[in-house]
């Protein structure tokens, strides 16, 4: 039997795009596990990327993230296309319930955390929905605690990463790596350290990366 693959994926909990990745990667699992049953299923592992690095930990108003970045503040023709792809992978984005764009320096911290405790995928799920579907403030420390209590992560945990300033250094410092090692779009998807793909590409090209990166495949 081959070593169970990872899968290293680099996203933002407030990128829609890796939000479609998700159930996108998702899907692709789940068609690796039909035809290899008997196969340890990839581990799938969870890398911090800030798309707006540069906020403040309060975030700013969505409008105004909105308006400096796409120079107007109206985000229907904005969100058509990403909401179009959502519909294509059973997600309803309910862009317009958000109000405010957050830094997600704290997000990923708790991500982090999740990883040792094998609550990554929950917890990121958890992430995505409260912000995508609930429009959900991610700059409020009592609804990120609350996310990631869901999520499973004990309370005391939490309440430790939250206040863990050389945690959220290494999570920055996480982010400028990925950097510096040439991304700077997500999400991107790492498949067993030896080939990648950027952007919401589709199950069919998720699983041929799979396929093509499981060792004694290739």
């Amino acid at each position: 039997m081959t070593a169970a693959l990872q899968i290293d994926v680099v996203s933002d909990v407030v990128c829609p795009w890796c939000y479609v990745g998700k159930r996108q990667l998702e899907e692709a699992l789940a068609n690796w596990r039909e035809r290899h049953p008997d196969e340890p299923e990839p581990q799938v592992r969870w890398h911090p990327f800030q798309l707006n690095p540069a906020l403040p930990a309060t975030g700013i108003e969505r409008a105004e993230y909105l308006a400096n970045k796409f120079g107007h503040a109206d985000g229907g023709a904005i969100y058509a296309r990403v909401k179009a792809a959502a519909e294509q992978v059973g997600l309803k984005l309910e862009m317009e319930a958000i109000s405010r764009q957050p830094n997600t320096l704290r997000a990923h911290a708790l991500l982090a955390a999740a990883a040792a405790a094998g609550l990554q995928e929950a917890l990121a799920e958890e992430l995505f929905k409260a912000y995508f579907v609930n429009g959900s403030d991610l700059t409020d420390d009592a609804v990120l605690a609350a996310l990631a209590v869901s999520a499973g992560l004990e309370a005391a945990t939490v309440r430790d990463v939250l206040a863990d300033q050389q945690l959220l250094e290494q999570v920055r410092a996480a982010d400028l790596q990925a950097r510096e090692a040439g991304v700077n779009g997500v999400p991107f998807f790492i498949f067993g350290g030896r080939s990648a793909l950027s952007g919401a590409v589709g199950a069919a090209a998720i699983l041929e990366a799979i396929e093509g990166a499981v060792p004694g495949d290739s």
